[in-house]
């Protein structure tokens, strides 16, 4: 509204200001009698609808449903994946049994000749396999090796191709002879048991596999000297135990190894 510079409004737009308040006073009268809630809803209404993830969006499987959150004031999960079992001990199926058994500060095994005091399943594959070798025939030897998860060990890494192949290959001739000959010759040798009543228990050939070199007597040295030359044990005793070929065979009578080296 404009005021004259005295102050006083003029007469006209007096009168057009009276007749637009009798005018407004319905429409004031009409928006006090309406209900107090209508401008929330028309807010609430006017408010652009949640935003919902097309059928291309879902990357969920079918049947998933939404999670349930935790209840409120529940700590946040600290479940971690759960841990790798603990590595077993060295059984003879892995090899870990092959490396050899020297320890200076445990008593020494007895070493015993007579095949009498093994198990029947233990002394029958020592008996076949001594047999094989007096054949002169290294096929024979492949019943007795097997296959499988029961497969003889016959090197400390991973072998390619046939097991008699690679038996021939360790051998100084194209029959694998020479192998066989140091076969029966560390069947002919004492033997020691170990771990008696453990699920890693072992009878091993040569006994030389679980004693120290040091501690071999004179007869004992002739032995071993039957098996290796005397430059060789030099060798082992500079390594501190014996490490060429040995034989393992379970309480159940499975050839479990013949290898060599460590």
């Amino acid at each position: 509204m404009k005021f004259s510079m005295s102050g006083k409004p003029n007469g006209l737009i007096l009168s057009i200001c009276l007749a637009a308040c009798c005018a407004a006073f319905p429409l004031v009268v009409c928006l006090a009698s309406s209900p107090a809630h209508a401008l929330s809803e028309i807010k609430r209404e006017e408010l652009p609808s949640p935003i919902q993830p097309s059928a291309d969006d879902d990357l969920s499987p079918p049947g998933s449903t939404v999670p349930i959150p935790d209840p409120v004031g529940t700590p946040p999960s600290t479940s971690q994946p759960a841990a790798p079992a603990e590595t077993e001990p060295d059984s003879p199926a892995d090899g870990g049994a092959t490396r050899p058994r020297v320890d200076p500060d445990t008593p020494l095994p007895e070493v015993v000749y007579d095949l009498g005091k093994l198990p029947e399943p233990v002394r029958r594959m020592h008996d076949l396999i001594v047999e094989a070798c007096k054949s002169g025939d290294i096929e024979k030897l492949r019943p007795l090796i097997g296959t499988g998860a029961s497969t003889t060990q016959l090197s400390l890494t991973d072998i390619d191709g046939d097991a008699i192949a690679f038996l021939k290959g360790l051998s100084g001739d194209q029959d694998g002879q020479e192998i066989l000959a140091i076969l029966e010759e560390v069947l002919d040798a004492g033997y020691v048991h170990l771990d008696a009543g453990k699920p890693e228990e072992l009878y091993v050939w040569p006994y030389f596999f679980a004693l120290p070199l040091d501690k071999l007597d004179a007869k004992q040295r002739v032995e071993l000297f039957k098996i290796v030359t005397a430059g060789d044990f030099d060798d082992m005793k500079q390594f501190g135990a014996y490490i060429f070929y040995r034989v393992g065979i379970t309480p159940t009578g499975q050839w479990t190894f013949f290898v060599a080296g460590d």
